[in-house]
């Protein structure tokens, strides 16, 4: 994610809006949520991979916060703490769907029971479209692939820490894990990531053609 997102998120004065909240102005409550309805999207799809899904399980994220806001101790902290309430409810939509859509796998690696993921799903064929279009779209497809492949606490971890770039501390406390392992996951995780997609980015046979370019064209006559 871009530092320009990250530094519109942090210049909501989210303590200001959440007293004024308290103090009877519900109407805030959009603008103290706002700047993150994104963030919670994509870690809520990171975690279910379904969009579907993911808008569900932000929605009745957004109705905890709204009927839970005054339990917030801290709200300078109000983004951690509203990024593990859209983890926790991301989580158990993924629990509540185990026995229809998805598969468990044993992952010996993991520090928990949270090695599920959601069969691959079919991809739109592209072959209509321009080809550059065609290959951004193959190659997002490819990720989207790859990420399937991995357990949730790793693409929880991708989320967080290489797409909406938390730190160490924040990340620690949207996953209550401690800092040693969220260094471990990380590490593992982007080596999966990297293995997974390491087939689509390979270097392949060059055509016929491309073996030809740039080369005279007369030179075999000159055999």
């Amino acid at each position: 994610m871009s530092e320009r997102t990250n530094t519109t998120i942090d210049a909501v004065p989210a303590s200001s809006l959440i007293q004024r909240f308290l103090h009877g102005e519900r109407d805030v409550f959009h603008d103290l949520i706002r700047p993150y309805e994104q963030v919670y999207y994509r870690q809520a799809f990171g975690i279910l991979r379904n969009q579907q899904d993911a808008e569900d399980a932000v929605q009745q994220a957004i109705v905890i916060l709204f009927t839970r806001l005054d339990q917030l101790k801290d709200p300078e902290r109000f983004r951690q703490w509203s990024m593990r309430i859209v983890q926790n409810e991301a989580r158990a939509l993924l629990r509540k769907r185990l026995l229809n859509s998805y598969e468990s796998i044993d992952d010996s690696e993991l520090h928990g029971p949270e090695g599920v993921f959601r069969r691959p799903r079919d991809f739109t064929d592209w072959r209509d479209l321009p080809s550059e279009a065609a290959e951004r779209q193959r190659l997002r497809a490819e990720l989207v692939k790859a990420m399937d492949t991995l357990s949730v606490s790793y693409r929880e971890i991708l989320i967080l820490r290489d797409v909406e770039q938390l730190n160490m501390e924040e990340t620690m406390e949207i996953l209550g894990v401690s800092e040693a392992i969220v260094k471990t996951r990380l590490h593992r995780a982007r080596l999966k990531l990297r293995e997974a997609l390491a087939p689509t980015f390979s270097r392949s046979q060059p055509s016929y053609w491309e073996r030809w370019k740039g080369m005279n064209p007369w030179s075999p006559a000159k055999r």
